[in-house]
């Protein structure tokens, strides 16, 4: 008799607040009618209303298709379009329409591309920076194969944060990163910190993880120089992604909170609803 699957039911604490407010509705007519790539949308994002609402935004350049394909990713995969040189001036515009007082940029994986897509995002920190010299910027980028150039090109640019998510421990890597490997996540991330940039990483919790297995990573990326950590629930995209086997309480996100804080991290967001680009602004400091 073969076993029937239950799913997991979401607890109260994931409930999600209905988008609202002046603000938030003027970012959402500007993404919606110029046709932006915002990771807040295409991630259904819980704190879209709020982030929106504060003046923050994350948007995605090179593309909305992705040539790698992990398990907890709700982003395109497949062969991308050629790479759109106008794009840096456009987001940097958009920025401005979108009055932006701190604007993360992220990307879709361009492994077709000769230098990973690297160009494209320096070109675009400097558009943003030369259109909007009072806008922040975070850059949270792809591990650039570990290529030190090509992550340097970028980190350069002019970002005041430069972040790259290590999404999972060490033993779950394998399962849910398609080509992304842990080593290699930390080498990209100790050559930020040492450039002259904040770094940060964030991680998803619920696919397995042990709490021990949390520290432990808390401890390597301290070891390479991160000093701003996001830690948040991970939610199935679909039935085709990976499964959510735990919904972590809001008191182990406190006890991850307390444990980074007394690690040494100057910066840590731990919660249910948490992502990667959640309060970004505070992160600049």
């Amino acid at each position: 008799m073969s076993e029937i699957k239950t799913r997991l039911r979401k607890p109260s604490w994931l409930k999600i607040n209905i988008p609202s407010g002046k603000e938030y509705k003027g970012v959402r007519e500007i993404v919606e009618s110029n046709k932006l790539n915002t990771i807040c949308t295409s991630g259904h994002c819980p704190n879209m209303h709020e982030c929106w609402g504060r003046g923050t935004a994350t948007l995605m350049i090179l593309g909305d298709i992705c040539t790698r394909s992990c398990k907890f990713c709700n982003v395109k995969t497949g062969k991308p379009l050629p790479a759109d040189l106008e794009e840096p001036k456009r987001v940097a515009n958009s920025v401005k329409l979108m009055k932006l007082k701190h604007c993360v940029l992220t990307s879709v994986d361009r492994d077709d591309m000769d230098d990973l897509g690297a160009g494209i995002w320096a070109e675009t920190v400097r558009q943003v920076k030369l259109i909007n010299p009072e806008t922040t910027i975070e850059t949270l980028i792809p591990d650039f194969d570990g290529r030190e150039d090509l992550i340097k090109v970028v980190v350069d640019s002019g970002a005041e944060v430069t972040s790259h998510n290590l999404e999972t421990v060490r033993r779950l890597t394998p399962q849910t990163r398609s080509r992304a490997k842990y080593d290699l996540s930390l080498k990209t991330l100790e050559i930020i910190a040492k450039s002259n940039t904040v770094a940060k990483s964030g991680i998803m919790v619920g696919i397995g993880e042990t709490p021990e297995e949390v520290y432990e990573l808390m401890d390597d990326l301290l070891a390479v120089g991160v000093e701003v950590i996001t830690i948040g629930q991970y939610l199935q995209p679909t039935k085709k992604h990976l499964e959510v086997l735990e919904y972590v309480t809001p008191e182990q996100f406190k006890e991850y909170e307390i444990a980074g804080k007394e690690k040494g991290f100057k910066h840590i967001e731990s919660s249910p609803l948490v992502r990667s680009s959640y309060r970004a602004e505070k992160h600049v400091e």
